[in-house]
């Protein structure tokens, strides 16, 4: 009898590790289980009622915890935009016991919490996309336009307001495509396009030069968009329009962007937007045709971020976050063409230039070359990128998938903060 006495509380003790081991057990899952309700909710936070968060949360948890010995199962959601967007999710279950009921406890009550938390940085990036002839082979305009696609996916995902990601698209070959709708815009120099098309009143001469009687330029709105490299060191009258971001000025002709009827104009150029799916079909219509020339898509790329020419002002920023600036370039070809240059390596000088400039104004620049024909690795791009983990060389046009995806997945980080 003693004995048996002396044992009961050896067995409380007991039953009560496997009710407290039980409970641990639920606590582990349950927490799991708000940690993914929150993160699952991020992507739509911003756009649901409260009422909405709230369902959306509860039907989250529910497919994710299985526990069905876990009764009384309450979850609330709340989303917050101070100071960087965040969604908390809070949770709690009632178990009941097997054993300590002896001593009077009949439940355990189970809580947990989880936020997930975008930090107040908010993200303006600007794609450089190569567009010429060579992308057509080897199947790499098409993985472009798919890995461009999906990182378009990914950073809107990213958004939880409108104002958190904006993107630009630069598609480049020799010349930019600034849209032929902007034929009557102050920033355009037609100098050079009107001496070049247009109709002679004597004879079949195509060019002012070559007319013999009186030549008619031809009705601007005839352009086809195409654009050439601003003033540079090598121009008539030197200057560095081409390495910098300085804004059109009319009367310093050096600064405009002087138009040109080029056979391979590449699809039209996109300022920054959240417009998803126009973004979208200006990457479905993308195709290769034209020579190379990095430094006039690398120059627009940055003007896009700053505005000016083409460019609308881009929108103020918010004292309440940091910006996160960001180009990338991508091309799989070397440099074989500019307005003011004849041979790669002047042309690879000046566009190092800009590189520089870009860095020096705080901007993160990635740069990719996609080597599919066995040209030397570009070391232009190697110096250009930010940092050395910021240049990637590609030798297949499979690889441009899982890079974008790379690059997006540190541009579009969340976090969970408990």
């Amino acid at each position: 009898m003693t004995f048996a006495l002396c044992a009961l509380p050896m067995i409380g003790f007991v039953g009560a590790a496997i009710d407290y081991s039980q409970a641990n057990s639920v606590k582990t899952d349950l927490q799991a289980a708000l940690d993914s309700t929150a993160l699952m909710l991020a992507n739509e936070a911003a756009n649901d009622s409260a009422g909405q968060l709230q369902a959306d949360a509860l039907k989250y948890f529910n497919a994710l915890f299985n526990r069905p010995e876990a009764k009384n199962i309450q979850i609330s959601a709340t989303y917050s935009a101070n100071g960087g967007s965040s969604i908390s999710v809070n949770g709690s279950v009632s178990l009941p016991t097997n054993f300590v009921q002896l001593i009077g406890y009949n439940n355990f009550t189970i809580s947990g919490s989880s936020t997930t938390r975008w930090s107040s940085s908010r993200l303006r990036v600007a794609l450089v996309l190569d567009n010429t002839g060579s992308m057509a082979t080897h199947g790499k305009i098409s993985a472009l336009k798919t890995a461009t696609e999906t990182l378009l996916s990914r950073l809107q995902s990213a958004a939880t307001t409108n104002d958190d990601v904006y993107v630009s698209i630069v598609p480049f070959v020799k010349d930019i495509n600034v849209d032929p709708v902007n034929h009557a815009a102050a920033w355009i120099d037609w100098t050079d396009w009107n001496a070049n098309n247009g109709t002679c009143s004597k004879g079949t001469a195509t060019t002012q030069a070559t007319c013999k009687g009186t030549w008619k330029p031809a009705n601007h709105n005839t352009w086809n968009g195409c654009v050439v490299d601003r003033g540079g060191a090598n121009a008539p009258d030197p200057a560095n329009y081409d390495t910098n971001v300085v804004t059109p000025t009319p009367n310093i002709k050096a600064t405009l962007f002087s138009a040109e009827q080029y056979s391979s104009c590449p699809q039209a150029l996109k300022g920054l937007s959240y417009d998803w799916s126009a973004m979208n079909r200006l990457v479905n219509n993308m195709s290769a045709v034209g020579n190379t020339n990095q430094a006039i898509g690398l120059a627009l790329g940055w003007m896009s971020l700053t505005g000016g020419g083409p460019f609308a002002a881009p929108p103020p920023m918010d004292p309440n976050y940091t910006y996160s600036q960001n180009i990338i370039l991508l091309s799989d070809g070397l440099n074989t063409q500019d307005r003011w240059y004849t041979n790669a390596s002047s042309i690879d000088a000046r566009q190092q230039i800009t590189c520089n400039n870009i860095k020096a104004a705080g901007i993160t620049l990635y740069t990719i070359q996609v080597n599919t024909d066995g040209d030397p690795v570009s070391t232009l791009l190697q110096h250009c990128a930010s940092s050395s983990d910021k240049f990637f060389l590609l030798t297949s046009a499979d690889q441009i998938l899982p890079t974008f995806n790379s690059i997006g997945a540190n541009l579009s980080k969340l976090y969970i903060a408990r």
